[in-house]
């Protein structure tokens, strides 16, 4: 990892080269989707002015797959960004339709890293996934509109471990 000399303050600035995960629903009212892609790539484009430029996503469908897709358009004004997916298995979109197939495929092959922690899904690889998205991240974008549930536990894992956390619901407010 490279970091970057602050000449002016004679100290290396540690929010250069930060990385960002991302945390959200699968599901996602009508209304909010009418909001969500703009406030996400301001979010992630004011992330990349801080010195963001590794961004993680987890694969799935909705929220991540919006994330994923935010960051390779973003790629085009920031060519050195990278989308990291960090997915639970190979087999996570055996149930999908085939458009969330199309999206997940296209979020593949624009992929600067692709980790799949099993072969096929098991118990426990979701959230195994979760907390490697948070583990070596600065900060998490999250849309977070629930106390339960996988995206609610991924929250709550980055705030205790100290990332700078970010939820573009209370945006929406």
């Amino acid at each position: 990892e490279q970091m970057c000399y602050n000449e002016q303050e004679g100290e290396v600035d540690s929010m250069q080269n930060t990385t960002v995960c991302f945390t959200g629903h699968r599901q996602i009212d009508a209304a909010h989707m009418m909001a969500l892609p703009a406030l996400l790539k301001a979010e992630i484009a004011k992330q990349i002015e801080a010195g963001a430029v590794h961004f993680r996503a987890g694969g799935a469908i909705g929220f991540d797959t919006l994330a994923a897709l935010c960051v390779i358009e973003q790629k085009r004004q920031y060519p050195h960004i990278k989308l990291d997916l960090i997915l639970p298995c190979r087999s996570q979109d055996v149930a999908w339709s085939e458009n969330d197939k199309r999206a997940y495929r296209f979020v593949l092959s624009e992929a600067d890293s692709v980790i799949y922690l099993h072969e096929q899904y098991c118990d426990g690889c979701m959230l195994e996934r979760d907390r490697k998205l948070v583990e070596g991240s600065d900060v998490c974008i999250a849309f977070l509109t629930k106390s339960k549930g996988g995206t609610a536990y991924t929250a709550a894992y980055a705030l205790k471990s100290g990332l700078d956390f970010v939820n573009l619901y209370d945006a929406m407010l």
